[in-house]
């Protein structure tokens, strides 16, 4: 008995170191927190945030998959919504492991800094590209998802391009196959610049290229049935701005709740 509680801690260890490493290779948690945060320039500001995103996929006849996501955001230390995000998508099952998706994405950008008479509600409409690739590992669920998005944002004078590259891994717990150990990372790469209408002859301050944010998620995943499954954990959302200068000048510290339903 103990020798088999031993394993099961240890195969319970090596799940957390491996998706500790994937996380700290890919968002660059080589460093002491203060380095950290030395880096993160002197206009650097924080906040607390609920995600509770909503995300239904239906195979379809013929390989087809049918995706709706529901994806509310709410900031200001958790007091007024910030986003809406409604993201539908078509998808074809190449393989076992391999799915390619065409997307439209609508957002919704709530309570934003204005100044009168400009308005605190600007939107955002996208296209998206993306490829999902599916591998096990022993005990390991891998996934890769690959998007490329073509983004018209209202005021700003042109399309935004923006690459983003998803890494995840999940381990189920041997005495509990039903709950997982997850940790994925997502860098969001601006192609070009866009300038918005009003500041063209001045620069701008639209979505400049180069690294836009990055996102890391730890947390625990629930599955009740076939249908149904919950994410519960912390996400770190590090932006950057062309408004503020420093590196990241924006990071939001998100307690997410993701909710899957597969039909």
């Amino acid at each position: 008995m103990v020798l088999r509680a031993g394993r099961l801690l240890n195969r319970i260890w090596i799940g957390l170191v491996g998706i500790g490493l994937l996380i700290g290779s890919l968002s660059g948690v080589g460093v002491t927190p203060v380095q950290a945060y030395e880096q993160l320039g002197p206009n650097t500001r924080s906040d607390f945030r609920l995600w509770t995103p909503v995300y239904l996929t239906v195979k379809l006849p013929s390989r087809f998959i049918a995706y709706m996501e529901a994806n509310p955001r709410i900031g200001d230390d958790v007091t007024n919504i910030d986003q809406l995000l409604l993201r539908p998508a078509i998808g074809y099952q190449l393989t076992d492991n391999l799915s390619i998706w065409q997307g439209y994405g609508w957002v919704g950008n709530f309570n934003q800094p204005h100044t009168s008479p400009q308005s605190p509600f600007f939107q955002e409409n996208r296209i998206f590209q993306q490829a999902i690739y599916t591998q096990k590992f022993g005990d390991f669920k891998f996934m890769s998802r690959t998007r490329m998005e073509e983004r018209w944002i209202e005021h700003a004078a042109g399309t935004a391009l923006r690459f983003r590259q998803m890494l995840k891994l999940s381990y189920p717990l041997p005495m509990a196959p039903d709950w997982a150990l997850v940790g994925y990372d997502e860098i969001f790469i601006n192609l070009n610049s866009v300038d918005t209408t009003d500041d063209v002859r001045r620069g701008g301050k639209g979505p400049g290229a180069g690294i836009d944010q990055n996102r890391f998620f730890l947390g625990i995943n629930k599955t009740f049935n076939q249908y149904f499954n919950v994410d519960v954990g912390y996400q770190n959302q590090m932006l950057n701005s062309r408004t503020l200068h420093g590196n990241a000048n924006l990071i939001n510290h998100i307690l997410l709740l993701q909710f899957y339903i597969n039909l």
